[in-house]
Parts: structure tokens; C-alpha cells; sequence
């Protein structure tokens, strides 16, 4: 009979995705640069060497937290492309924005945003990687204005890039306007304002 396998090293005492998970909770309110070493190990729950053994290091653990920021929270970003009118794209990225921004205990505004406006030089290749990944879903949204133009659901004399710009600012500003103690009915107010000036062809 078989010798059972033996298996090899201690078990990670934690689980890695609710570690990472409150890794981003700590980056999410403190920005890149304000979350020290020692606040994340607290909340992830595990010592420094086990960070490094599992997500490399701090820098390492950002990318791996926006990845998880962007497939859990932003999730209504790349849905919202589907939609059948270029006003329901709008829509779906200025409601899905509001929930965020209202909704459950996660914290206010953006977590790009955020880290953009706290990084200095010495963090730049996480101000790479957020512009990186904000190039590519920008280039997403207004290739998805270009065909509404095109199809003749924008008007022709609206350029899908600075409306696509102007509806990045919006957003972005809801998560300003949260984060400084906006209520969730100015906010819809806000979401309601900007459908009713949406360019109609």
C-alpha cells in the first residue's frame, strides 16, 4: 500500500483573498504612500515576513489590490459598455459610481484618484500603473462614443472624446464630493443633472 504523500512546509494560516481584501480597505482610505507597513499587517492579519512570502512587497501588494479593486468594485465599468444607447452608458457608469460612493462601508472616492494625488517620485511606478489602466478604459469608453456617433445616437458635432472626458470628471468629482461629506440625495442630484444635459441626436 502507498505511502499517503507528505506534504511539504507549514500551511498558510490565512487566506490570502481576505487578506488582500483588507489590504485594499487600508490603501482604499489611506492612499498608496500614507499606508505604512505596520497598518496593513494589522488589518490583513499576518506578520511582515508572510506579506512578503505571499504578495512580494508593498508596491507588489497595490497592483494585486487594484486588481482586486477594479474586479470587484469596478466592476459595473466594463457592463456599462453594453449598454444599448450611449446615454445608458452614461447611466450605468454615473449610477454604478453612486452606489459605490453610497453604499455598504467602503471608503469614498476613488482609489486611483486617491494614490494619483499622494504619490510623489518615489512611488512612480504605482502613478504608471494607474494611468495605465485609466488610458485603457478611457480608450474603452470613447471607442464605445465613436460607435453611438457613429450610429447616429450622438449627434455629429459632439466629440466622443471630450464628452468622454467630461464624463470622467464627473465621476471622479462624485468621489471628491463623497469623501467631503456629500449626502447620497446630492449625489443623486448630481447623477439626475447630468442625464438631463446628455447631447440627444
Amino acid at each position: 500500500m502507498a505511502a499517503e504523500p507528505v506534504t511539504r512546509g507549514r500551511p498558510r494560516e490565512f487566506d490570502p483573498e481576505e487578506a488582500l481584501s483588507a489590504a485594499l480597505q487600508v490603501f482604499w482610505t489611506r492612499g498608496y504612500e500614507g499606508a505604512s507597513l505596520a497598518e496593513l499587517t494589522e488589518a490583513m492579519g499576518i506578520t511582515k515576513p508572510s506579506l512578503y512570502a505571499c504578495f512580494g512587497n508593498k508596491e507588489a501588494l497595490f497592483h494585486k489590490a487594484l486588481d482586486l479593486y477594479e474586479r470587484d468594485k469596478l466592476c459595473y465599468m466594463r457592463s456599462a459598455l453594453d449598454a444599448p444607447t450611449a446615454r445608458g452608458v452614461a447611466e450605468r457608469l454615473l449610477r454604478g459610481t453612486l452606489q459605490i460612493q453610497t453604499g455598504g462601508n467602503d471608503p469614498r472616492a476613488c482609489l486611483g484618484v486617491i494614490s494619483m494625488v499622494a504619490c510623489t517620485t518615489q512611488a512612480e511606478s504605482i502613478k504608471t500603473d494607474v494611468i495605465a489602466r485609466r488610458a485603457s478604459s478611457d480608450k474603452a469608453l470613447v471607442e464605445r462614443l465613436e460607435r453611438a456617433r457613429a450610429e447616429g445616437d450622438l449627434p455629429a458635432a459632439i466629440e466622443p472624446a471630450a464628452i468622454a472626458t467630461y464624463l470622467t470628471a464627473v465621476i471622479q468629482g462624485m468621489g471628491v464630493q463623497a469623501s467631503g461629506g456629500a449626502t447620497p440625495a446630492q449625489l443623486e442630484q448630481l447623477v439626475e443633472t447630468t442625464l438631463a444635459m446628455w447631447p440627444s441626436a
